[in-house]
């Protein structure tokens, strides 16, 4: 019996949001990115304490997950987000292909910058990956993680004909000018060209500050200013997807 644990600060039930149908939603803790616009800045560190900071082995999260499997209607099954889910590969190494052998379906949502992703991809039924920019150095500069990892595995999620939806926070001043839209439709040719199938598409995400207040609660300052993008901007990310025949979703 595995010994193993996972460190989460949140879960609960999300409807078609975080992959298709109903489903169990666990917020993993940790990530390596410091994006200044993160919603979960609770789940940035891996050793946070706290009321809502939980372990659970995985023996106890598989009996957890299968006693939840008749509210997982609609294609649903269960989503490991973050934070960064990947900053606990060992652990999903384990229960992803469990669930995958008892025909429940997993979806990781990710920043893809884990080298060793592609061991998650036989078994998933849904890859959600942010693309946040298709400039390696200036994705460093602002999350402080450079982006060749990302890029390597969206390609190969693409080349194996993973199901994937590619999501792209637009933030003003990061990556909304038109020097960088027209970088993303350099990168989704690119992809297109390596596609097995057409089994990807990309989902725009609007700047929000649905976490500001949380950063404050967290004694931490809240660096973002002017991040809402025009909507001539959002229009043009837009017409830039259609243009070269990219699906764009909204969940």
């Amino acid at each position: 019996m595995s010994r193993r644990q996972l460190r989460c600060f949140a879960r609960g039930f999300n409807d078609s949001q975080d992959g298709p149908g109903n489903r169990l939603v666990y917020h993993l803790c940790g990530c390596n990115m410091r994006c200044p616009w993160c919603a979960n800045p609770e789940g940035l560190d891996p050793d946070r304490t706290g009321a809502d900071v939980y372990e659970i082995s995985v023996s106890s999260l598989l009996d957890e997950i299968r006693s939840c499997a008749p509210l997982f209607y609609d294609g649903g099954g269960v989503t490991f987000t973050g934070g960064e889910a990947t900053l606990q590969m060992d652990a999903l190494l384990e229960v992803i292909p469990i669930l995958y052998a008892e025909h429940i379906g997993a979806v990781i949502e990710t920043n893809a910058t884990h080298t060793g992703l592609s061991a998650l991809f036989p078994y998933l039924q849904l890859l959600i990956a942010d693309l946040k920019h298709p400039d390696s150095q200036r994705l460093a500069q602002v999350t402080g993680v450079q982006g060749e990892t990302v890029y390597r595995n969206l390609k190969s999620a693409a080349a194996a004909g993973i199901p994937m939806l590619i999501r792209i926070p637009v933030i003003h001043g990061f990556n909304d000018r038109e020097e960088d839209i027209a970088a993303f439709s350099a990168f989704f040719q690119e992809l297109r060209r390596v596609s097995r199938a057409a089994a990807w598409c990309v989902e725009l995400l609007p700047y929000h500050e649905f976490g500001k207040e949380k950063w404050a609660k967290l004694g931490k300052p809240y660096a973002v200013v002017d991040g809402f993008a025009p909507p001539e901007r959002l229009r043009r990310f837009a017409e830039m997807l259609r243009a070269i025949g990219i699906t764009e979703i909204h969940t």
